[in-house]
């Protein structure tokens, strides 16, 4: 971590980190919640409105390089809420003119960890910053969490490809093609594991040369007593 990522022995980030919370998860549990303890992120009044990037699934263009310079100067903010209480959000009351969606990625979150697109709070901020070329502050919030590290080794790899595009189109093509590759990589193991399991069928056949003869083959087993 660089020096300047520290003030006063504090963690600190010098573009504006925010989000409005809706008091839906467990406070120690909830991630946005120990990002405002550590004093990295500001709580935004239902209402007030953001100038920079807010990840919402209200949003029509997914986040991607091109938003770098709004990152920079009005930085990024998220919605404090439950997945399961998605509907209960007044998205109408969260304004920016820059919404954004996330492409695909995992959590690694202890809650939702493995499901795609079910990021929490900090995780939704990492990836921002990642997609849009700040990676030392994806990792100074990651670096509050024990679990922090697995974000970037899950996702690294549909990280990086999406740091390569331009605009978000670009994103979404890329998030298209990768989620195209893992239904064929998961196609191609399926088959795999069918053909291992019919392979092992096989060799459990009875073998006919082995096979005790029956009354349905014309022959009868003979005892010591038959033998002439």
């Amino acid at each position: 971590m660089t020096t300047h990522e520290r003030t006063a022995g504090r963690l600190h980030i010098d573009i504006p980190v925010a989000m409005w919370d809706f008091d839906h998860c467990d406070p120690r549990r909830c991630s946005g919640k120990k990002l405002a303890r550590l004093g990295l992120i500001t709580e935004l009044r239902v209402g007030s409105r953001f100038r920079g990037v807010v990840v919402s699934p209200k949003g029509t263009l997914v986040v991607s390089p091109a938003d770098k310079e709004i990152v920079r100067r009005d930085g990024v903010a998220v919605v404090e809420c439950s997945w399961a209480r998605i509907d209960d959000v007044p998205f109408s009351k969260i304004a920016s003119p820059h919404e954004r969606l996330l492409p695909y990625l995992l959590a690694t979150n202890p809650t939702n960890y493995g499901k795609p697109w079910r990021l929490n709070c900090v995780e939704a901020l990492a990836a921002t910053f990642y997609i849009t070329g700040f990676d030392q502050h994806a990792e100074t919030l990651l670096s509050s969490f024990g679990w922090g590290n697995s974000f970037w080794k899950v996702n690294g790899p549909y990280l990086k490809r999406y740091q390569t595009c331009t605009s978000a189109e670009e994103v979404a093509v890329m998030e298209e093609t990768i989620i195209a590759e893992l239904q064929e990589s998961y196609e191609e193991s399926r088959r795999e594991k069918e053909d291992a399991a019919g392979s092992t069928q096989d060799l459990l056949v009875r073998n006919p040369n082995h096979a005790t003869p029956s009354d349905d083959d014309g022959l009868s087993s003979a005892s010591e007593g038959d033998v002439e």
